[in-house]
């Protein structure tokens, strides 16, 4: 896991303080070593922070044999070694996978990319051909920026702050994307905060060349429903669930692994002890407050692993806030990124890479939303327009389930999903702020409204790479931690995604397919457990003083910058200690955090 910089542009040697300042600016990606290569039209940067190949042969930017290409990669390529012996003809040095990459562009051209597994952004510069090649992996697990500078550079970068250190750019907010913060907490991995500093969207590659950027989609979810029965699914699950930890447990270091004490990361601990007899698991907990450790702890035993218990008290809510989210560089509401950053702290006093259980209840049907949506689906007012206005009308008078009012609200179960789910303010209420445009997801997908695996696909490209990688990204690497996650192995992820949603959930059980195949690997209190999320309340994180002050300086000032893109007199309608309050507050400190910059 690195971090990578460079700006394409000719007499790219009098660009040597510009992108040393790109490759500080992300400096705890790679606290290891950075290096730095100019060629007449390019500059490229890295950070390195060194897992597999920690010899010199490993550095990068790296040199293909012929010395015609040259690349940077953040992430890693799972599975590599067998990909060096089908490339075999490649002349290596070292034993790296970045120089797998190199190997496989040599042969295959761009055309690599339909077989490369792993977490990955890179950027391969064909010295030869004059050109830029850029590639995100399929789900978004490594970041990837770029924009054009103010003398037309190509500058791309790890992070939004690396192009921002350049000097090269004056940052235009986006207000497309303040309104999809408003309404979901997250900015849209399709896009960034800024109208001019751009994402390469997951599944994406790029390329740069006579001046011109072409941006191309390599890779689309799996649309069609597998026919398959239980049994055999239960078969293929563990198959394949044992190869993705496998490969992802290859690492020129110790690989631990995140274990809360949930089904995810149990099942993910259970799999690794089948290839190692001891490993490390560590868990983080506030003092006090209710917490999966006791859950945790029964895992550990059952695998005997070196068991690493985090407490903390809960300290001052708003210093750690001023800290941390500067990481993001982007307003970002999801309150369990202080936890996250936490653990990833302690996680790297003692390890450089873990093993994480993200992604589990969108694969397997976890959320208990899922299960809300499936019985919206099943009740008898569900399009039937209708029963749906008799019900509307009804309920004027008498009392009407949760389930029938949001049938008789909303037009399906993903008008439900997008309009109601994880949202904070509406599209009234965020015209009020004076927030009028609305940013549309493009998907690689038809939807179907009435699919609940549909409405888990569009969860893979919106929600989880826009919040849950994005965390994860962001509050490992902040800590020169890499963080895995073996649920997205590409085969393993393919064939839950496929699976048909009567294996994943019901309107009596969730996650079955994982229950079902697990449940042997887990203790008798794991497979009783439901799904347990970080436990504090915002409410109860308005109780401290310090954040009241912090909230009262950013949002009570009608000066502050954060009031050039939102009203300040709505504003104040809305700080009432709850979500909504919290939203705004994140937004705010975005504000403080880049007052320089917009």
């Amino acid at each position: 896991m690195c971090g990578i910089a460079g700006i394409i542009t000719p007499n790219s040697k009098n660009y040597a303080e510009e992108i040393q300042n790109m490759t500080d600016a992300i400096a705890h990606r790679g606290p290891d070593s950075t290096h730095h290569v100019f060629l007449e039209n390019a500059a490229l940067g890295h950070r390195r922070l060194s897992i597999v190949d920690l010899t010199e042969t490993g550095k990068q930017p790296m040199f293909s044999n012929t010395g015609k290409e040259c690349i940077v990669l953040n992430g890693e390529i799972y599975g590599y070694q067998g990909l060096k012996k089908k490339y075999a003809d490649y002349e290596y040095r070292g034993t790296s996978d970045t120089e797998v990459i190199l190997a496989m562009y040599e042969a295959k051209g761009k055309s690599l990319l339909d077989e490369l597994p792993g977490m990955f952004a890179f950027a391969i510069w064909d010295e030869e051909k004059q050109e830029l090649f850029c590639a995100r992996d399929r789900f978004g697990e490594k970041p990837f920026y770029y924009a054009r500078g103010k003398n037309g550079e190509f500058i791309f970068a790890s992070e939004i702050k690396a192009i921002l250190a350049s000097g090269l750019i004056k940052p235009i907010v986006n207000q497309a994307a303040i309104s999809h913060f408003l309404q979901y907490g997250y900015v849209n991995a399709q896009q960034t905060i800024y109208s001019n500093i751009l994402t390469l969207p997951p599944a994406h590659f790029l390329v740069f060349a006579n001046d011109e950027i072409q941006q191309k989609r390599y890779y689309n979810l799996p649309k069609n429903d597998l026919k398959i029965n239980l049994s055999e699914a239960k078969e293929e699950f563990s198959h394949l669930l044992k190869n993705a930890v496998q490969k992802q447990l290859i690492a020129d270091v110790e690989v631990g692994s995140f274990l809360s004490g949930g089904l995810d990361s149990s099942t993910i601990v259970a799999m690794v002890n089948k290839f190692k007899s001891k490993q490390t698991t560590i868990i983080f907990g506030y003092s006090g407050e209710k917490s999966e450790l006791k859950f945790a702890e029964e895992i550990a035993r059952k695998y005997k692993t070196n068991h690493i218990e985090i407490h903390e008290n809960r300290g001052d809510i708003a210093e750690d806030l001023k800290k941390i989210s500067p990481f993001f560089d982007e307003p970002f509401a999801d309150m369990s990124y202080t936890p996250q950053f936490k653990i990833c702290q302690a996680a790297a006093r003692h390890l450089k890479v873990v093993l994480s259980g993200d992604v589990g209840d969108e694969l397997f049907g976890g959320y208990h939303f899922y299960t809300v949506e499936q019985e919206m689906k099943d009740h008898f007012s569900y399009n039937n327009a209708l029963l749906k206005f008799g019900l509307k009308q009804f309920g004027k008078f008498r009392e009407t389930s949760y389930i029938t009012k949001q049938n008789s609200m909303y037009k399906n179960i993903l008008d439900f999903h997008q309009n109601n789910v994880r949202n904070y303010f509406s599209k009234t209420e965020r015209n009020a702020l004076g927030i009028k445009t609305d940013f549309q997801q493009e998907y690689s997908f038809n939807i179907n409204s009435n699919s609940i695996n549909d409405i888990m696909r569009v969860d893979l490209e919106k929600y989880v790479p826009g919040n849950m990688l994005m965390k994860s990204d962001r509050m490992a690497m902040a800590n020169s931690l890499e963080v895995r996650t073996p649920f997205l192995d590409k085969d393993f992820a393919e064939f839950c995604i496929q699976l048909p949603d009567n294996l994943k959930l019901n309107s009596n059980r969730d996650k079955i397919i994982l229950r079902e195949t697990m449940q042997n690997y887990w203790t008798e209190n794991i497979r009783n457990r439901g799904k347990q999320g970080f436990g504090s309340s915002v409410e109860s994180w308005f109780e401290e003083e310090s954040l009241i002050k912090l909230s009262d300086e950013l949002l009570k000032n009608s000066s502050h910058k954060v009031f050039n893109y939102i009203d300040f007199k709505t504003t104040q309608k809305h700080l009432n200690k709850d979500k909504k309050h919290w939203n705004l507050l994140q937004l705010a400190i975005w504000a403080e955090n880049y007052k320089d910059f917009i």
